[in-house]
């Protein structure tokens, strides 16, 4: 029993002492510069989320690591005997009420966590067809349209102009309608820490707000035919003086064709006989 109690000891001292060396190396560097950055607010959120996430697992990760290489020197097999069984171990309460113990409170806390963030903040970016938490103040509508193999972004409030390129005004709230024409694609803005389903008769939510004018990829995050490889595309972060100089632009060019598109809707229901796939 003492010997036992000496290899349990060896082992929380370990634990412990790397532990304490790791926890600030994971805060205050890996913490901060995980994805997807923190370029627009729902992104700094998922950052915030990924660390809280990492600094609960990383004792865990430790404790199993440490427990494996202690046991890999501590209990080898004699060389002179290998084939010996070790000794035979039937329990041990005190390490079995602790074990539970500690599971059980990390378990409630991400729960509680968990359930927190979503209802504050959505699910990776993308709040669904009924957002429980809405952002205060005025949002600029941006509807993202999936249909084989390429995004359309049509703007309500200018006129429901329909687009093959991405725009947003910088430091605005983007609220993004995301929907579909046919298979089920996902709207994937990874540097903005947006991701929300397209899926055809559904409009889902994803509110967003960047904070400095860049470049943003764009890809198909859900197997939706063929080409679905080949789905991505650019988005542009500008200011708002260059934003509606872009879609005024935008509403000159494509004046001749607006005739001919539907009104806008949240969703569509095109004849299935003019669909790509």
């Amino acid at each position: 029993m003492w010997s036992r109690w000496s290899h349990g000891r060896r082992i929380a001292v370990l634990t412990t002492a790397i532990t304490i060396v790791l926890l600030p190396i994971v805060i205050f560097v890996l913490g901060p510069n995980m994805p997807p950055g923190k370029n627009t607010n729902v992104g700094e959120q998922q950052v915030m989320d990924n660390t809280v996430l990492l600094v609960v697992m990383t004792p865990f990760t430790v404790f199993i690591l440490v427990y494996l290489v202690y046991s890999i020197f501590a209990f080898r097999a004699d060389p002179d005997d290998p084939l010996r069984d070790g000794a035979h171990i039937r329990g041990h309460m005190p390490s079995q009420i602790a074990w539970l113990t500690v599971t059980t409170i990390t378990v409630l806390f991400l729960a509680i966590f968990g359930s927190a963030e979503l209802l504050t903040s959505g699910s990776g970016g993308g709040q669904g067809p009924k957002p429980i938490s809405k952002p205060s103040g005025t949002t600029l509508p941006v509807q993202v349209i999936g249909q084989q193999w390429e995004f359309t972004y049509r703007y309500p409030t200018y006129g429901g102009v329909e687009t093959a390129q991405l725009e947003i005004p910088v430091d605005t709230q983007i609220a993004f309608h995301v929907t579909s024409l046919d298979a089920i694609h996902s709207f994937w803005a990874y540097e903005l820490g947006v991701k929300a389903d397209a899926n055809p008769g559904v409009d889902n939510v994803a509110y967003v707000k960047v904070k400095k004018a860049r470049t943003f990829q764009i890809r198909c995050a859900e197997l939706c035919g063929l080409w679905h490889g080949y789905m991505y595309d650019t988005g542009r972060v500008v200011s708002q003086a260059e934003f509606a100089s872009w879609i005024k632009q935008q509403r000159q060019l494509f004046a001749g064709s607006q005739k001919y598109l539907p009104p806008y809707a949240t969703t569509y229901a095109p004849d299935p006989t003019n669909r790509a796939g």
